[in-house]
């Protein structure tokens, strides 16, 4: 029994609560889950093992191989982030640092101005929002995936610069500065 726990993963054992307001299915190789926020469905290798009992989803896997032990706390890592995405859903946060860098709505699309000749427009992803407030940009969905995924593209149209550290960053990103080069006073007067 030692040997059991010393080898099962830390995140993979424990179970997942399903909240009131949550239905959760396993259907061949597929996890549904729908909650108020929406719907999202994830197929999950063959060799893990997902089941539901009572109030709590347990995932365990089949065998010991190390590819089936990676993807034992991915799983439910994944399964987890499914329910918190359709019952409070996901949310990242951009800055926008710079002189006249601004972000605005246009219809459903994000029109960004970061200092190009020209504005850049990022077109709506279907079950994500974007929402502006002076310099932010708020990206969020049930999905986390996509919406980590629509933030980085947000964030490289202009990433942020280390010598005054304008660009787009994540709130709370510490952006590591350089020192810019200095000039050397040479002999004699000019």
């Amino acid at each position: 029994m030692p040997d059991l726990v010393k080898n099962m993963s830390k995140i993979g054992k424990l179970p997942i609560i399903i909240p009131k307001d949550v239905r959760v299915s396993i259907i061949d190789s597929q996890v549904k889950v729908v909650g108020p926020k929406g719907e999202l469905v994830f197929g999950f290798h063959g060799q893990i093992k997902v089941e539901i009992s009572e109030d709590k989803v347990v995932i365990s896997r089949k065998d010991e191989t190390k590819f089936t032990k990676s993807l034992h706390g991915l799983t439910r890592s994944i399964i987890a982030n499914m329910i918190k995405g359709v019952t409070v859903g996901h949310q990242k946060t951009l800055e926008l640092i710079g002189v006249g860098y601004r972000a605005a709505k246009q219809g459903d699309d994000l029109v960004l101005n970061v200092g190009y000749s020209h504005p850049v427009i990022i077109p709506k992803t279907p079950g994500v929002d974007m929402e502006t407030q002076e310099n932010k940009i708020i990206v969020s969905g049930s999905d986390k995936a996509v919406v980590g995924e629509i933030a980085a593209r947000i964030r490289k149209v202009r990433p942020p610069e280390p010598y005054k550290g304008k660009g787009i960053k994540y709130f709370g990103e510490i952006i590591r500065k350089k020192a810019g080069k200095t000039v050397k006073a040479v002999g004699g007067s000019i």
